[in-house]
This record gives structure tokens, sequence and C-alpha cells, in this order.
């Protein structure tokens, strides 16, 4: 294997382990799923921006996570989903830093209302839904995940070489 495929499948397993321990933490206060949900591994998907190997890293880390907090299977589907569409669009997007965490916060704003209404029969109106899942998103990814990547950014060289 060469040293640039280990190091890609090295940061995709640590960011994929990192999004399961920050869902499994946060789900301790029961805010990893739900209507009402601010999902702190979600800041996590700003990482496209720095590296690509961030996006199988998040489906898998969000894969497990599902399953491990006892998601239904809809859940486990299409709530991976939702963050594969949102890693892939910030990745497409890197070119311009203050939208990096648009994508993930409308792929989760427009996917999980639905899961939640129909996979969980939450009988909250759709629009509340997409509204509360959107702030929790707009506080994981928007406020969390850009503080982040202003953080990382001053060290990208190190952490992400490619």
């Amino acid at each position: 294997m060469k040293k640039k495929q280990i190091l890609f499948l090295t940061q995709g397993a640590l960011i994929a382990a990192l999004y399961v321990v920050l869902t499994l933490f946060i789900n301790a206060f029961g805010l990893a799923n739900g209507a009402i949900q601010i999902r702190i591994s979600e800041a996590l998907t700003i990482l496209p921006f720095f590296t690509p190997a961030a996006i199988p890293g998040l489906a898998i880390g969000c894969l497990l996570a599902n399953i491990l907090t006892g998601a239904v299977v809809w859940d486990v589907i299409f709530g991976t989903l939702a963050t594969l569409l949102g890693a892939v669009g910030t990745y497409l997007l890197r070119k311009y830093k203050w939208c990096a965490a648009l994508p993930p916060i409308l792929s989760n704003a427009i996917i999980i209302p639905v899961i939640l209404r129909y996979a969980y029969g939450v009988q909250d109106a759709l629009w509340f839904l997409v509204l509360t899942v959107g702030a929790g998103e707009v506080l994981s990814a928007g406020v969390l995940g850009m503080i982040l990547l202003f953080a990382l950014q001053r060290y990208k060289h190190i952490i992400f070489k490619n």
C-alpha cells in the first residue's frame, strides 16, 4: 500500500472514530437523536474542507453512531446519507471557506425531519422539525464546525498532509 493510501485510510478511520465517540457522548444527554438534537459530532462535517478522507470517515462514523445509538434502519440508511451528502457538499465548496457548513446544515435539515416524522412517528409538523433539526445543525456544523475550521486552519499542513 502506498504511503498516501495509508494516510487517507488513517485519517478517515480517525474521523469515523471521533464522530462515533462524540455522538455517544452527546447521546448520554439525550441530544444525539430526536426532534431536538445537537449532535456535536456534526461539527466534524467541515473536515472535507481539509481532506477528502473525511468523506468516507464521516459516513462510516455516522453509520456506526446511528447503529450504536439504536436508530431505526431508515435512520441508519438515510441519516448516514444526509451526513454523506453534507460531507461531499463541503468538499465541493472547499474553495469557499464561509460556505463549508452549509451543505451539512441543509442536507440534515431536509432529510432528518422526514426520518423523524415517518420512521419514528414524531407527530410534530414537518416545518417544525425542519426548524428544530436545522437549528441544532446550525449550532453543531455552523457554529462549532466553523470554530473547528478556523482552529485547524493554522495547523492544516501538519494535520492534513497530502
